[in-house]
Parts: C-alpha cells; structure tokens; sequence
C-alpha cells in the first residue's frame, strides 16, 4: 500500500450495452442485454435500465427475458464495436501515464505517479474529473466509473462503490474506514462458496473478516487462500501496476451450493461456461487450441481434462462439444463442488473447421445416455442475420438487425449520429443487403 493515492481504477458502465445504446438512438433509455440470445446464451452485460429487474451478468438469457418487460432488447455481442471504443480509451488512459494495465476489454489500472502527477487528493480527484471528461467525449458518451486509491484493491473497490459515471477517491489513511462496512464479497476471492463459509462463521463484512485471527483463515481456506483474505481485509496490497500481461488462458467456473452428480445439470451448467468464455475471447480479440475442463469434488481433490486442437477457435459451440466429451470422462457419481471450462495455447486469430483434437486418431464419442448432436446445415449465404448485427441496404443506408425469422429480416435504419430511425422488413436474401462494419460514432 502506497502513502499517497496514486492508482486510479477506471470501469466502464456496463460497457457493451452502453455501446449498443450510443450506436442504436431508439434503444437509448430502454432496457437493453447483450449476450447469447438463443439456446442456453448467458447475459455478457445487462443496461442499467435492465438492472432494476435484477437482471446481471452471467445470468441465463431464459432468466433475463423472465423478468424483463415488453420492449427490452437482445442483442448478439458486436465484438468490433467494443475493440474500437476501447482502443480510445486505452489510448487517452497512456497519455495520462505510461503505466496502464488493461484488466478487461472495458477496464484498467492507472499509475497515476509514474505519469508525473501531483497525486494530493484535490489534484487526483480534479484529474479525474477531466479524464472521464475526454472519455465521455471521445467515444460517444460512454462513460466510465474511476476509483482512486493507495493500492489496487481500494481503486478497484472504489471504482464500484458510485457506478454509473461515479468517482470515488479514499484518501491516505481512509482506507479502512471505507472498506470495513463494505460487503465481504466486494473482495477478490470472495466467490460464492467462500462467502458461504464466512457466513456461517458471522463473517458479513469486510471488517467483520479483519477482525479474525489468521489461524482461523488457514484452517477453512488453506495457506494461500486464507493469508491472501487476511491481508485484503486490512487493505495489505502492494502489486503494481504491469502495463503488459501475456493472457495465458481464459477461463470460467462455478462453484455449486451444493455437490452435482446429474450430468444432465453439469451439462447445461457446461454450456453456459463455454458460453462464457467464448465471449471473453472474442472481447479480447482472441482464440485458442487447447480445452480445459476442471472438477473439484467435496474433498477439494481437483482434477483437469484438456484436448488440444489443430487450429484456435472461439466459437461457443465448437469450445461445448470439446467441453462436454472432456466431461464425459471424469467421474461425477460423488458429485462435484465446482465445474470449470478454460481456453489456452491462445492466439489473435481463429480459424475454425472440423479439426481433430491432437493426439487421438478420433474424437472420443459422447457418453451412451447423450445422443451425438445433430450437425444442422449451415444457413443460406446473407440469410443468417442476428439482432443486433450491422448491416446495409443499397438504397436506405446503414442500419441494424431488429428481428430475423421465417426468411424475412427487419432493419432499423438509424446509427449514432441519427435520431430513431425507421424500421423496414426485407426478404433474409435480398441482393441490397450487405453485413456492414460498426458505424463511425464521431
């Protein structure tokens, strides 16, 4: 932990529904989710006008559409929109300081000393104010959530604590006094099942955790785990802020309330972690070979099944079925406590197709009880379109997806710089339809 409040944690607002609302005028102040829209999809981000109906990230689409009313909008990810707006913002964040380190696609720390700044409380906080200023402004309006603070941990817990569009400074000395009456999910390596134990133990709060003895962290959570608790809950944090960080993997897991052993249930629990990581990789601008599938059991006995394919993907489906057959050799007659799916071996690039894992003359056949999925024909050529998706017509201009089925498509002509546009129908192979690249939002 530093003297001075010198790290500031910038959080983009629910980043890609904010995007898709800049870019799509009509969608502005409505509910509006990203994610997977068919199947087993997952919420990637959820608006704040869909969080008050306790709509959040990660959660099945099923679930969302549930509670959401008439008039919400799903929307598939639009990958290159977000890459474009946070290339911006990571570009403005490197002329503060040359210590940046990008977390996520939508978030980074910021060593605001190593940039030369008086890093007083006055000065950092008026700092900010311009940072998220020219932010706003160079991208359209989205806006961001900024902490500042002596270490990483009371920057990213500050950064949370005023969303949306909040800044949050804890000054030299304050840091306890702002973390100690928090939740003690708000930190990291809080999860679920974590903060099961602790509440069984009255441990509700972070000071409620600062309070207790070490030996009694060790002896729920183990050396690392319970020593890195202890030290977060008296905000003892001195990592730095890494401008460059090899990604070795992407990675997702669930920890069960209670032990699994239907396969049925880890099966779909399966997907919707595949799902997951497949839209962390494509945020990222990433692929990757190699398959993971991890297993804990009640007795915390872990154990990994990996396959490694020719070529990288991040296709959703293709990271399932390589997920589900992994899963079909690992014994779950016991239950399990956790699921986990991970990417590795990664690259900038995918090249997708029926490729054999490496090392095995075949793919390992699902289990007996599970048919083989059905390989569905791929959709005529310019009839696929998906909510959301870009696109343009020869005569009406540039446009989004606003439903597609039964071989017609809807478009919503309209973009940032537009007022609500109006809304067409087309035949799904209409010559004057053209997949469109995401529009210019300056």
């Amino acid at each position: 932990m530093r003297r001075e409040a010198s790290i500031m944690h910038l959080d983009l607002d629910a980043a890609f529904a904010s995007i898709e609302q800049r870019d799509k005028p009509s969608l502005r102040g409505r509910p509006v989710v990203v994610g997977g829209i068919a199947g087993r999809g997952v919420v990637a981000t959820a608006s704040y006008e869909a969080r008050t109906y306790g709509v959040r990230s990660a959660m099945p689409m099923a679930e969302a559409r549930r509670r959401l009313p008439a008039g919400a909008a799903y929307l598939v990810p639009r990958f290159e929109a977000y890459k474009r707006t946070s290339h911006v913002v990571m570009d403005l964040l490197r002329e503060v300081s040359p210590l940046v380190e990008p977390v996520s696609i939508d978030e980074a720390f910021v060593d605001l000393a190593a940039g030369g700044h008086d890093c007083a409380v006055p000065a950092v906080t008026e700092l900010a104010r311009g940072i998220k200023a020219r932010i706003a402004a160079a991208t359209g309006g989205v806006t961001g959530s900024v902490g500042i603070g002596s270490s990483k941990l009371v920057a990213k817990i500050a950064s949370d604590l005023d969303k949306p569009d909040g800044l949050t400074v804890v000054g030299p000395g304050r840091e306890l006094d702002t973390l100690h009456p928090l939740p003690v999910t708000k930190l990291w390596g809080v999860g679920p099942a974590t903060a099961e134990r602790l509440r069984q133990a009255g441990i509700r709060t972070i000071g409620d955790l600062a309070a207790r003895e070490l030996v009694d962290l060790l002896a729920w959570f183990g050396q690392a785990h319970g020593t890195g608790l202890h030290r977060l809950a008296r905000a003892d944090d001195d990592r730095p802020v890494v401008p460059e960080r090899d990604t070795k993997s992407v990675s997702a897991e669930e920890t069960f309330s209670t032990d699994v052993a239907d396969r049925a249930v880890l099966g779909r629990e399966l997907d919707q972690l595949a799902d997951r990581v497949a839209t962390r990789l494509r945020a990222a601008g990433l692929s990757g070979r190699t398959v993971t599938v991890k297993a804990r059991y009640f007795d915390f006995t872990t154990i990994t099944r990996s396959a490694t394919r020719e070529q990288p993907t991040d296709e959703p489906r293709t990271i399932t079925e390589a997920a589900r057959r992994l899963l079909a050799d690992i014994d779950v007659t016991n239950g399990l406590r956790l699921l986990g799916v991970g990417v590795s071996a990664l690259s900038e690039f995918a090249q997708d197709g029926l490729f054999p894992v490496i090392g095995t003359a075949e793919p390992d056949p699902p289990p007996p009880s599970r048919p083989a999925p059905e390989q569905a024909p791929p959709p005529p050529p310019g009839t696929d379109w998906r909510t959301g998706q870009d696109i343009r017509h020869d005569d009406h201009g540039p446009g989004w997806v606003w439903g597609a089925g039964l071989g017609r498509v809807t478009v919503r002509f309209e973009g940032p710089l537009t007022p609500p546009g109006p809304v067409r129908t087309f035949k799904a192979d209409d010559p004057a339809l053209h997949r469109a690249d995401p529009p210019n939002w300056i």
